[in-house]
């Protein structure tokens, strides 16, 4: 009797987003220019990404003391000013890859720290992205995805300015918002909430999501560090049976079993080369 052919199918949006892209691009034709670079911290949160960095030269280092050469390369996720200043004051070059909407970030909790309000960042309080955005706020504000963090401030300030982590689910961050509303109108607040979410990450979870639906099985291929894969991961696994791998080689047979549909996406920092090996993979494996 013949096999039954299984669909597989990848999402819409995969591979680099424009933000990881324009950095990986810039890191590269630094370090061909100089036969290598170092990095403050990771360019992006892919392994197999850093490795194939690693090969032409970027070296990345965890704090400014280990920076052995005259320029550091900063990475998507952005740094505060003060650490900014640090390096200079070193007087090592900094060429930032900071992606356009952490910027967009950055500027906002600025512009709401200048204004007199106290800034709540809905994210990771450990994610370089997150510390860098409280930096350029002052460091007058939280980080946390939980309001009960909020409601301990005591006195609640009376102006609150409300921004997100870049990669965080914007359905969540809505959520978050309505439990902040609720905790300060009672008490003559004034808000301002700031939508600073990936404009790529907006498109690229509902797309998996909606492929999540259709599917037995679905493969969310990226860094387990990764905070965007992660939330694919997280979203997908509402609906159906999902694995986050980072490469090919992980994909378990018994996975597979009895499994007629599979779909498969990406983080915004995972290469589009290592998706289309899983799908080649995914093809040799169930046919």
């Amino acid at each position: 009797m013949a096999k039954n052919k299984v669909k597989i199918e990848k999402a819409a949006r995969t591979g680099f987003c424009f933000g990881v892209k324009r950095a990986i691009d810039a890191l590269e034709k630094v370090a061909q220019e100089r036969g290598g670079v170092e990095t403050l911290g990771a360019v992006v949160h892919n392994q197999q990404v850093l490795q194939k960095l690693s090969e032409i030269g970027v070296k990345v280092v965890k704090n400014i003391d280990e920076i052995k050469g005259d320029t550091v390369v900063t990475s998507s996720h952005g740094v505060s000013p003060d650490m900014e200043e640090k390096i200079r004051a070193r007087n090592i070059s900094v060429i930032s890859t900071t992606c356009a909407n952490v910027s967009r970030a950055q500027q906002a909790a600025k512009q709401l720290a200048e204004s007199g309000f106290f800034v709540i960042v809905y994210g990771d309080s450990n994610h370089p992205e997150v510390k860098g955005i409280l930096g350029w706020a002052k460091n007058h504000g939280i980080a946390t995805t939980d309001e009960k963090a909020v409601a301990a401030i005591k006195p609640l300030p009376r102006k609150l300015g409300i921004l997100s982590q870049t990669t965080q689910v914007p359905a969540h961050f809505a959520e978050f918002v309505k439990k902040i509303i609720d905790l300060a109108l009672t008490k003559n607040s004034e808000i301002n909430i700031i939508d600073t979410i990936c404009h790529d990450l907006r498109e690229r979870l509902p797309e998996a999501f909606e492929l999540a639906n259709r599917a037995d099985l679905m493969l969310v291929v990226g860094g387990r560090s990764s905070a965007n894969t992660n939330r694919l991961a997280e979203l997908c696994a509402q609906v159906t049976e999902t694995h986050l791998i980072e490469t090919a080689d992980e994909i378990k047979p018994a996975w597979l079993k009895n499994k007629k549909h599979i779909g498969v996406t990406s983080g915004a920092s995972t290469a589009e080369a290592t998706v289309e090996e899983v799908m080649r993979k995914l093809a040799e494996m169930t046919s």
